[in-house]
C-alpha cells in the first residue's frame, strides 16, 4: 500500500525508509547500512529519480517524500499494489517515470489498483476504471473510448463548466513585490496583486513557488527586495506579523503544517483566533468555539458528523475545508493557497474553487499556487510561470489555451 498521506519515518534516512520492511521481517538480523544504501540506490535508479539515500526524509519536499514511499513499496516486491494518489505532488517528468514503472510492473503480472483524481492519468494507465460517488458504486467501465469530461460527470453527477475566469478590476494593488529575492530559492520576483483578483503561480517542482509564499507569509526573510501593502512598506518578521497585516496562508502540507490531526475539528477551526474566543480573559469559551465552527461548516459546506471528532476523521476534501476555514476566520485581505486541492477528488475540487471564486468576488486577493496547468488556467485571472526561482512569463488564461500554458510550464 502506498498511502495518500504517506507513512514514513521522518527522522530516518531515505535508504532506511526504503528498506524498512527488511528490519521488520528479520528483526534479529544484523543491519548492514552499506547494503541498505546500495539496495535503495538501485530502486531509486530504476525509477530514474534524483534522491540521495543518505538524506533525512524530514529535510525533503512533499514531492520527494512521495517518491520515497513509492520506492519503499516497490522494494518490498509486492504482487498486489494499491497506489492511493501516488502522483499528487509530482512533476510531469516524475509522473511519467512512475507511470512507466507502473506499466512495467503490470507487464510482469503484478496487479495494481491505481487511485487518483487526475483523470488523464487514470485513462492513460488503467484498463478499467471503477467510479464511486458518496460511498456507492456508480459503475465499472473500460477506459477505451472514455473521456475526462464523461468521467467527471460520472464522479460528480454534474456537467462541469470548463471556462477560464476574466477579471477587469484594476484599482491600486493591495500587495506588491519589487525584485524580491531569497538566496538559493528565488530571484527578482516582482508582481502586483489587486483586491478581488486570483493570481496563479505555477511551475515545476523546485521552481520556488512555495518558498516565495513562505516569505510573503513571514515564515522566512528575503535577502533583498521589497514588499508593499496598500502602497506602504511591509516588513514581516514572523507569520504572526503577516496575520496582523491581513495575510493568511493555507499550506500544501496539511498533515504537518495545515492541521493538528489529533485535535478536534472545533479546535482546528478556532486555533487562529483563540484570543477572540476568551471568556473571561485567559479562558476559552466552548460555546463561542462551537458557534465559529458551525458557521464555517455551513459556509464551506463541510461534511462533518461531529465537530468534536479529530480532524483526521474527515476525508481529504473536508480536511482541506477545515484548513481553509481556520484562516478565513482571521478575515484575511490576502489569501495564499498553496496547492489547495492535493489529494482532493474532482467534485471536492469544484466545491473548493467555487469557494475561492466567491471569496474573490467579496474582495479577497488570492494567490493560487498549483502545479496543475488546468487549475490555474480555469481559476486564475492571471498566471505567473516560475522556473528556477524566476518569473519567466505572465499569461492571461482567457487569451490562451490550457495546452499552451502547460507547454510553457514544461518547456
Amino acid at each position: 500500500m502506498i498511502w495518500q498521506d504517506l507513512a514514513l519515518f521522518s527522522h530516518l534516512t531515505v535508504a532506511e525508509n526504503i528498506v524498512f520492511d527488511d528490519y521488520v521481517s528479520k528483526p534479529f538480523s544484523p543491519i548492514s547500512y552499506r547494503k541498505s544504501i546500495d539496495q535503495s540506490r538501485e530502486v531509486i535508479q530504476s525509477l530514474g529519480l534524483d534522491l540521495d539515500p543518505l538524506s533525512r526524509v524530514e529535510d525533503l519536499s512533499i514531492a520527494h517524500r512521495q517518491l520515497v514511499a513509492i520506492c519503499r513499496v516497490l522494494r518490498a516486491g509486492a504482487s498486489i499494489i494499491f497506489m492511493d494518489e501516488p502522483t499528487a505532488s509530482l512533476t510531469r517528468k516524475e509522473v511519467k517515470a512512475l507511470l512507466d514503472i507502473t506499466r512495467s510492473l503490470s507487464s510482469r503480472g503484478i496487479s495494481i489498483v491505481f487511485v487518483s483524481h487526475r483523470l488523464a492519468e487514470v485513462l492513460e494507465i488503467c484498463q478499467r476504471v471503477t467510479v464511486l460517488r458518496n460511498g456507492r458504486l456508480v459503475g465499472t467501465y473500460s477506459t477505451d473510448g472514455m473521456t475526462q469530461a464523461r468521467l467527471s460527470t460520472l464522479m460528480t453527477g454534474l456537467e462541469l463548466d470548463l471556462v477560464p475566469r476574466t477579471f477587469s478590476q484594476r484599482d491600486s494593488p493591495i500587495l506588491e513585490l519589487r525584485n524580491l529575492s531569497r538566496q538559493g530559492e528565488f530571484k527578482d520576483v516582482s508582481f502586483r496583486l489587486h483586491r478581488g483578483e486570483i493570481l496563479g503561480l505555477t511551475g515545476l517542482l523546485g521552481a520556488g513557488r512555495t518558498e516565495l509564499s513562505h516569505v510573503i507569509f513571514g515564515m522566512k526573510q528575503p535577502t533583498s527586495g521589497r514588499m508593499l501593502k496598500d502602497g506602504q512598506p511591509l516588513v514581516l518578521r514572523s507569520n504572526r506579523d503577516a496575520v496582523r497585516h491581513g495575510i493568511a496562508y493555507v499550506s500544501e502540507d496539511r498533515l504537518n503544517l495545515g492541521l493538528v490531526q489529533n485535535q478536534s475539528i472545533n479546535m482546528n477551526t478556532a486555533v487562529t483566533v483563540l484570543s477572540e474566543l476568551e471568556k473571561p480573559r485567559f479562558f476559552l469559551s466552548p460555546e463561542r468555539i462551537k458557534e465559529l465552527t458551525a458557521h464555517w461548516i455551513q459556509q464551506l459546506n463541510t461534511k462533518v458528523s461531529d465537530a468534536d471528532l479529530a480532524v483526521s476523521s474527515l476525508s481529504g476534501g473536508n480536511q482541506q475545508r477545515v484548513a481553509l476555514a481556520k484562516w478565513l476566520a482571521t478575515k484575511p485581505e490576502v489569501l495564499i493557497l498553496d496547492c489547495p486541492t492535493i489529494g482532493v477528488d474532482v467534485g471536492a475540487k469544484a466545491g473548493i474553487f467555487d469557494i475561492i471564486r466567491h471569496l474573490a468576488d467579496q474582495g479577497v486577493a488570492i494567490i493560487l499556487i498549483s502545479d496543475e496547468a488546468g487549475e490555474v488556467w480555469m481559476n486564475a485571472d492571471r498566471v505567473l510561470v516560475l522556473r528556477d526561482g524566476c518569473i519567466i512569463t505572465e499569461v492571461t488564461p482567457s487569451e490562451t489555451t490550457e495546452e499552451a500554458l502547460e507547454a510553457t510550464i514544461n518547456a
